[in-house]
């Protein structure tokens, strides 16, 4: 049988955000956690991942369940499991233990949300439950949930963030203010994460001499993950084509010659992130064209941390790492010009077309469902530009954030073989030299880093960047 254990630290951490929100907003807020959703049939599922501002503040993945927050006071919703749900699953917890291992004030059965029927019992004629009326929610991911939500409110629960409005966005801009910046419960599990995403990546280091193909070192990286009772904070990125920003695939051959991108993190199982990008020569050994653009990448990532600290603009960042960029491929001839006349007319973003980073915490892109109001300071959009339009915050940093820098180089075919923007390059990139570095297709470096009150801290830092540490390990 399942136990918990009443933990007075996360006890005390939960109840510290309840009391921030109820500093906040005046209202009552309704949060569900979500539902596992069929893969093909209803009894095979996808794992269940809770909805990360359920865990926010409720801090167990407890699956179909709804939390009331009020006053700094919880409410538990949540139905108890049937008796022959022992058969499949074992005996389950009762909803009274699992509401004082949260510090819940009380615990109701789920049904308590549903609406009212009229003094008739005309079903067509409800109005919400004393619980639900007046609540402010944010709208879940999964279907089935979303249409709870809706019958149980009585009203339109928008997912789409443009939508979302009234008590709602009140709601959406209070927890954003809360989760940007992290307490000592999120950095002590944000560290978790981190130091098992690193055994990870020395793990797929030294197995990628013996690998025959990519999942072979996806296989090593992951089961570290999972040996550790975590899961994948999001899909694996372990590849030779590292020109696929976002690659989902591990049937490509690895050889020597090859680079393999492997962007890798764990998740906790209370759903804290991490996010790590290494870029490493198959061989063990960088040739001399890999070797000189992994320094490019390298010195922007070097120089993106080294400006961290609270009141420094994230977007400057990105620029930063776009001039040092630029500086990389103008020493190498790779382009032509001055380095601020090339980022202005963005030809850096040619082989670095996504932005630097972004907030990490309970989702890798934390917060992400809420589009730019989580990643955005209030009355900033995003920009028309090439490559700054996919940067993912435009906020100035503050103490008590963490966030990742990952730089990187990529020659992909879309873009370099893009007729119109060969034209409109064609005096700033010497097309001739850069077929002198065809082994190199994507190269990222990426780590978490915390914002502090005097400049950061890389919670990853136990994970080399400098080329020839890398080369050791893959070597060992």
């Amino acid at each position: 049988m399942q136990t918990l254990d009443r933990n007075p630290f996360l006890i005390h951490a939960l109840k510290a955000r309840r009391t921030k929100l109820a500093a906040l907003v005046d209202f009552p807020v309704l949060l569900w956690s979500g539902q596992s959703s069929p893969r093909n049939f209803r009894a095979n599922t996808f794992p269940f991942r809770a909805s990360s501002h359920f865990l926010y503040f409720a801090g167990l993945p407890l699956e179909n369940a709804v939390i009331r927050l009020e006053n700094g006071k919880l409410v538990l919703f949540m139905e108890e499991a049937k008796p022959t749900d022992a058969l499949w699953h074992g005996e389950s917890l009762k909803r009274d233990d699992i509401a004082a291992a949260i510090g819940a004030d009380d615990a109701y059965p789920l049904s308590e949300l549903k609406p009212e029927k009229n003094e008739r019992g005309e079903e067509w004629l409800v109005t919400p439950s004393t619980w639900t009326n007046g609540a402010a929610t944010i709208g879940v991911q999964d279907g089935k949930t979303h249409a709870a939500q809706y019958i149980m409110c009585q009203r339109n629960v928008f997912r789409d963030v443009g939508r979302i409005e009234g008590v709602d966005l009140e709601l959406v801009r209070a927890i954003v203010s809360l989760r940007l910046i992290h307490d000592d419960l999120a950095l002590a599990e944000l560290r978790k994460a981190a130091t098992v995403s690193i055994a990870a990546h020395k793990a797929g280091m030294a197995a990628t001499r013996s690998a025959n193909v990519e999942a072979e070192i996806r296989a090593a990286m992951e089961g570290v993950i999972i040996a550790n009772g975590m899961t994948c904070a999001y899909s694996s990125i372990v590849t030779v084509h590292g020109e696929v920003l976002h690659n989902d695939q591990y049937h490509h051959p690895v050889q020597p010659g090859d680079l393999l991108l492997a962007d890798v993190g764990a998740e906790t199982a209370s759903g804290w992130a991490s996010d790590i990008t290494r870029t490493w020569a198959v061989s063990g050994k960088f040739s001399p064209t890999q070797r000189s653009l992994y320094d490019v990448v390298l010195a922007a990532h070097d120089a993106c941390i080294a400006a961290i600290r609270p009141g420094v603009e994230y977007r400057e960042l990105h620029l930063l790492a776009a001039r040092t960029i630029a500086t990389g491929l103008v020493d190498l001839g790779i382009l032509r010009g001055q380095v601020e006349d090339l980022v202005d007319q963005d030809a850096h973003a040619l082989f670095f077309p996504h932005g630097v980073g972004h907030i990490l915490g309970l989702d890798v892109h934390d917060m992400e469902d809420l589009g730019d109001l989580a990643g955005y300071e209030t009355g900033r959009v995003r920009s028309d530009r090439f490559g700054l339009n996919y940067l993912r915050l435009d906020r100035p940093l503050q103490a008590g954030m963490v966030v990742t820098i990952e730089p990187g180089f990529y020659q992909v075919p879309a873009i370099l073989q893009d007729p119109e923007r060969r034209s409109r390059y064609r005096a700033v990139v010497d097309w001739d030299r850069l077929t002198q570095f065809a082994d190199v297709r994507g190269i990222r470096i990426e780590n978490d880093v915390l914002v502090t009150s005097t400049g950061s801290e890389v919670l990853t830092a136990a994970l080399p960047t400098k080329a020839e540490a890398i080369e050791q390990l893959v070597q060992s």
